[in-house]
Formats: C-alpha cells, structure tokens, sequence
C-alpha cells in the first residue's frame, strides 16, 4: 500500500515559510499536494511536472479532455500564461486576487493538455496568502482542482481529504475547515465578460 500523506499545520493568512518550502520542494519534486484557498482546498501540483499532472489527472478519475485551472501569485504574472487584452487586465485588476477563475487564451507556455479545444485556459490568483506563497516560491503555477471525494463533494478539512486521497499525495497542508463554496468562473474571451458559473466571487 501506498504510504499516506502526512498533515502539516499551516497559517493560511501568514504562512511559516518553512512550511511553503516543504511544500514548494514537494512540488518542485513532481509531487501532489492538498492545500486551503479562498474557496475550497484545492489539490495542486507544478505545471512543469508532466508527471505531477499526470498523477491529479489519475488521482481525481478525471477524464483527460476535462483541463484543470492554474493558479498564479499576482496578476503581473498570468501574461505569461494568457493572452491578456486591456480589457482582459482591467477586468483581472479589479477582481485579483479573488475567488474567480478567469477563461483566456493560453499562450504556448500552456502545457496541451491544461487547454480546451479552443486553446483555452482557466486561471486564478486568489485571495489566499498560502496559495499565492506556494506559486510565488515554486516559480510557476500550480495546477489547481478542487479536492472532492469519489462522489464529487468537496473535502473540507484535512482529515476528510487525508482519509479519501491521502494515498495519493505527498503532503497534506491543513488550516483547519474551509468554507463550502467554488470559485465564480468568469470568461473574458473577445473582450465579453460572461459568468459560466457563479461561486463565491461577487461581481460589482
């Protein structure tokens, strides 16, 4: 049997900087890892590990054709990953970081499988210190997905997700119960702002 992830207690808000090492060595490593946002725990790995995101593909059931989010620690650096227009930016700008994911253009930075057919890609830059932390001190964005038990609901604490895919991770970073609610998905493809899913994001 495969060894289960061990839970580590982190600040969310003003996270132990040797905390976000471990994990960033983890990830930088290929390794998976669970860890709290401004919506629910996300289960995240290196976009630069084909590897790493093999094993969340694997570890979610999730089919291939499904691309996951990235998630980036500011705004200054989704332009690397997206094709980001002036209306794109004062958009971002007013609602980063935040509980929204953002549908743009990747660019070919964008490993093919993070994209949709349309060369899509979904990106956040949310409103958790922790989050941002662990993207800021890999260098790159972490592939992000929610962590969901076998039945799609969320996990809300790290004992649940310890208990439902800790045989898959690698670290389990845990600053306690986290609110129940997704982010707010928000296209902005041909300068249209559309709403594909509301969540906990509030436009004005």
């Amino acid at each position: 049997m495969a060894p289960v992830a061990p839970i580590l207690e982190v600040n969310a808000e003003h996270p132990q900087p040797r905390h976000v090492q471990r994990a960033v060595d983890i990830l930088s490593g290929g390794g998976v890892i669970a860890y709290p946002t401004d919506t629910y725990y996300g289960l995240g790995c290196d976009l630069g590990s084909k590897k790493g995101i093999e094993r969340l593909y694997k570890l979610k059931g999730l089919d291939r054709k499904k691309p996951l989010s990235i998630l980036c620690p500011d705004l200054s650096d989704v332009a690397k990953y997206a094709h980001v227009s002036n209306f794109a930016y004062r958009t971002m700008k007013g609602l980063t970081p935040g509980a929204f994911t953002f549908i743009l253009d990747a660019t070919r930075l964008v490993p093919e499988v993070m994209m949709s057919k349309q060369k899509q890609v979904g990106i956040r830059v949310p409103d958790s210190a922790l989050a941002r932390a662990l993207a800021a001190g890999l260098g790159r964005p972490l592939v992000t997905t929610s962590a969901t038990d076998a039945e799609g609901e969320p996990l809300t604490d790290a004992r649940g997700i310890k208990d439902a895919l800790g045989h898959g991770l690698d670290l389990i970073l845990d600053a306690g119960v986290t609110l129940l609610e997704a982010s707010t998905v928000v296209s902005l493809i041909g300068d249209q702002l559309e709403v594909l899913r509301q969540g906990k994001g509030q436009l004005d």
